[in-house]
């Protein structure tokens, strides 16, 4: 079965699936704080304890969406959270004081923030390196390492990660002194339907569906998948005891999302490869980071571990005052954070995404007060174009 057929058809097509007996066209929403255990507490029977009762640990509405991620990404055990940054922080909570972890430079801001402050003061130790270098992953890596966290495309410069490479090292230095190290990765700008990190070796993938997945900037939710049952267990612990668990109406926009997901970002794919196209050759615009473009240093690895470039890209002007302009003046792009909707939105990392930062390491990372990261929507390409250029003048 073909990737897009598997959006729709993924084993919960009606509401069969989760116990329905109307066979209608999707899972219901199961608005409930808690379930009734029968007789089984009252009797001491516990044999027949029933599987949802309290909606914290368990929800009909969310296993649904959480087995059709974890099958969608090739994992074992999938795990639905109330935002992104929930699913970042819930799989951290995995480790424990002392451990060391090595990062992306350029990964999205909440995941530096919450690495390098809440975690950091709980003794987890982080040192963030361009990990499109697969020597500085090398050269980072500790005794005390136990897991990379990757970001490919980086968020907002659009590196490109050889994935297979890097999870070689890290399986290859488990193997050596006999305990794990562990990769993440976060493939919100790619999705399952574009990039799949768990077959090429990841042990766990993260989503912020907020965006791509949910995809109609209706929503705040986070999607985490694993490898192996065993490790499902210990981020189920950290789900089950932090709480932080989406609603099951949510739950259903996101499952509603991901049955367009195919038409939409290929279409937003489509219109980034116009887009990026028309800026490189603009002349107020210095420099173009797209994965899709003949010149990125990128391409060819991302070739091989993805089937596309997706919809994400970010420019530079020529000067600040000329990006400040830009998200005045544009119109059919929202100056706004978050990305993945039907709708083009203009980002401004230095003030928004990555304004938790410090401007030291912002600007050593390349991100400046010139750098406009777009995510682009499903206007017509030509529109976008003639909108943009107005911005820029």
């Amino acid at each position: 079965m073909k990737r897009g057929t598997k959006l729709i058809h993924n084993g919960y097509e009606t509401d069969l699936a989760v116990g329905g007996i109307t066979g209608a066209l999707g899972v219901p929403v199961y608005q409930t704080s808690t379930f009734d255990q029968g007789t089984s507490y009252v009797s001491g029977d516990l044999s027949e304890h029933r599987e949802y009762d309290y909606a914290r640990s368990g929800n009909p509405t969310r296993k649904a969406l959480e087995d059709i991620i974890a099958g969608l990404e090739g994992g074992a055990k999938g795990y639905a959270f109330g935002s992104g940054i929930a699913a970042v922080s819930s799989v951290l909570g995995i480790f424990e004081a002392g451990d060391h972890i090595v990062t992306a430079g350029d990964i999205y801001g909440g995941s530096w923030r919450i690495l390098n402050t809440f975690y950091k003061k709980w003794g987890l130790e982080v040192t963030a390196v361009d990990t499109a270098n697969l020597d500085a992953i090398k050269r980072a890596i500790k005794p005390t390492t136990k897991a990379l966290f990757l970001e490919t495309p980086s968020n907002p410069l659009l590196k490109i990660t050889d994935l297979a490479a890097a999870i070689k090292i890290a399986k290859d230095v488990s193997n050596q002194r006999g305990s794990e190290i562990i990769t993440i990765v976060d493939n919100t700008f790619m999705t399952p339907y574009l990039q799949r990190p768990i077959e090429l070796g990841a042990d766990i993938v993260i989503h912020s569906a907020t965006k791509f997945l949910g995809g109609h900037s209706d929503v705040i939710f986070g999607l985490a998948v694993t490898r192996t049952k065993e490790l499902g267990a210990q981020v189920y612990r950290v789900q089950n005891s932090f709480g932080a668990v989406p609603g099951p109406w949510d739950t259903w926009l996101v499952m509603r999302g991901i049955k367009t997901l195919k038409v939409r970002l290929e279409a937003q794919q489509a219109g980034a490869g116009i887009l990026a196209g028309w800026l490189k050759a603009h002349k107020n615009v210095t420099d173009v980071y797209y994965p899709g473009l003949a010149d990125h240093p990128g391409r060819a690895i991302n070739e091989a571990q993805s089937s596309g470039a997706g919809a994400v890209l970010s420019f530079k002007t020529k000067t600040t005052e000329q990006a400040l302009r830009f998200l005045g003046k544009v119109k059919l792009a929202a100056a706004a954070v978050s990305l993945g909707g039907v709708e083009t939105i203009a980002s401004y990392p230095v003030r928004m995404s990555h304004a938790s930062i410090p401007e030291p390491e912002r600007l050593r990372l390349g991100i400046t007060d010139t750098l406009i990261r777009i995510s682009v929507g499903l206007e017509d390409p030509d529109d976008l174009i003639e909108d943009f250029d107005q911005a820029l003048k």
